[in-house]
C-alpha cells in the first residue's frame, strides 16, 4: 500500500525468501509457513505521532485512517501467536496463513485485481473517493479518522 514502500519491500522479500526456502527444505521434511496477519493492535500504533506532518502525498493520512477504523474492533496480536502455535503443532503443508478477520478480505481483494486496478485503487484523485471505496469494498468507515491536509501549494 502507498506510503510504506520500504516496509512493503521487506514484506515482499520475506515472502519470496519463504517461498524459495519452502521448496529448498521440503526434501529434508522441513516445513515453512508464511503468516499473513491483518491489522492488529500492536505497539507500533502507540509509537505513531498523533498528527502526521502536512504533505502533498495523501497516502499517509489515508493509511492512518484505515488502521484507526480497523482498530475500532481491535484484534490482539495473541491471535497471531495462537495461529503460529497451531501451525507448529500441525502436520499441515499449507504455505500461507491469513490471520485475523481482515487478512483474507484484503488478500482476496488484491488477488482479484490487475496490477493496474490495484494502482488505481490506491491512487484516486480525491480523499472522498478513496474513503468511499474503502467503505464499499471492506465496510470500513474511516472518514471520522480523516485529517485535513493543509499544504501550501508549490512548497
Amino acid at each position: 500500500m502507498g506510503a510504506h514502500g520500504c516496509y512493503t519491500a521487506t514484506k515482499f522479500a520475506l515472502e519470496a525468501l519463504s517461498e524459495a526456502l519452502a521448496q529448498e527444505v521440503k526434501a529434508f521434511n522441513i516445513r515453512v509457513a508464511i503468516v499473513e496477519p491483518g491489522i492488529m493492535q500492536t505497539a507500533i500504533f502507540d509509537e505513531m505521532p498523533e498528527s502526521p506532518r502536512a504533505s502533498h502525498y495523501p497516502h499517509e493520512g489515508r493509511l492512518r485512517a484505515l488502521h484507526a477504523a480497523a482498530l475500532r474492533n481491535a484484534v490482539s496480536p495473541f491471535v497471531a501467536g495462537e495461529a503460529i502455535r497451531h501451525i507448529v503443532e500441525s502436520d499441515s503443508e499449507q504455505l500461507r496463513y491469513p490471520v485475523g478477520p481482515d487478512a483474507l478480505p484484503f488478500l482476496e481483494k488484491r488477488a482479484g485485481m490487475t496490477d493496474e486496478a490495484w494502482v488505481n485503487w490506491n491512487s484516486p484523485a480525491s480523499d472522498d473517493e478513496w474513503y468511499a471505496q474503502l467503505e464499499r469494498d471492506f465496510g470500513l468507515d474511516a472518514r471520522s479518522f480523516r485529517r485535513v491536509r493543509s499544504v501550501a501549494r508549490g512548497a
